[in-house]
């Protein structure tokens, strides 16, 4: 039998079926950690009043499942979703002006969320796609970054002074080619270790659903920790790929993520959003520490 595959080593394409059973393994193992039997555990850290909600979403350029533009069902989405601190990815047309797809006044009104400006154009929405909506009692000092790659991609970067102390807010669309995604992941660590030290989230779709040995999730881990399980949010009908995710530092600065999967977020787009609670009190240790 050696000899045989020796021969046809070439034509069997060993190295993309190891590689592509890698993956299956660790996509095994993020179901089995997420559907893991057992009573709750206890919360060393249970929920505070002040506690803020973060959320990501690839809105899809308001296309649905169905094919069908609707900005106004994205809305409704967002509305549901009752975030504090929400990045939104894919926000702007593709090609020529890149004008906004969102009805923000819609937005604002039903979901209590304001759209920080970044665009160039004056009906822009986001940065390379990517858009910061924040509550409207937030206020942040806000930095795009080009991310680099094969392809146009960016990340924003907000600070936000928050009663119990700053915290640092990026919101990323990461590239289709994982190389790409190892390089931008460094690039997102280069601009943290030039800033201040606070408490820091990253949101957004990273489109990397693997966190083994070759994930480009690996770059991250010198500030966000171990690539852990997260939920999966792609495709929103039946979703079985971790594409979206959120990453605290500290650790324990965001817990209790999950997919939101309501009838309308199954149809609104090709991605479920994700929720989490960012607990305040890490923010308030941080800061009295410092």
């Amino acid at each position: 039998m050696k000899p045989f595959v020796a021969r046809h080593a070439a034509r069997l394409r060993l190295p993309q079926i190891t590689g592509a059973a890698q993956r299956l393994r660790d996509f095994v193992q993020d179901l089995r950690s997420l559907r893991q039997p057992g009573g709750p555990a206890t919360d060393p850290d249970p929920a505070h009043p002040a506690d803020l909600r973060v959320a990501s979403w690839n809105l899809h350029k308001c296309v649905g499942a169905d094919g069908r533009f609707d900005p106004h069902r994205s809305a409704a989405v967002i509305a549901e979703l009752g975030a504090d601190i929400l990045a939104l990815q894919e926000v702007d047309k593709r090609f020529g002006r890149r004008a906004g797809l969102l009805d923000l006044a819609a937005v604002r009104r039903n979901a209590g969320l304001k759209l920080v400006p970044v665009s160039d154009v004056p009906s822009g929405h986001g940065w390379h796609g990517n858009a910061l909506l924040l509550r409207e009692d937030l206020a942040a000092r806000i930095t795009r970054m080009r991310l680099p790659g094969a392809e146009p991609r960016g990340a924003l970067v907000a600070e936000i002074d928050l009663p119990q102390g700053p915290l640092r807010v990026i919101a990323a669309h990461f590239g289709l080619l994982r190389r790409c995604r190892t390089r931008q992941g460094h690039a997102i660590l280069r601009t943290l270790a030039e800033g201040a030290q606070m408490p820091t989230v990253l949101l957004g779709d990273l489109n990397e659903w693997s966190h083994g040995p070759r994930s480009s999730l690996r770059a991250l881990e010198p500030a966000f920790g171990a690539a852990a399980p997260s939920p999966p949010s792609f495709p929103a009908a039946v979703p079985v790929l971790a594409l979206d995710r959120i990453l605290g530092q500290p650790a324990g600065l965001v817990s209790d993520v999950r997919a939101y999967a309501s009838p309308l977020a199954r149809v609104a787009s090709d991605h479920l959003p994700l929720i989490g609670r960012l607990r305040i009190g890490a923010v308030a240790q941080h800061a009295a520490s410092g």
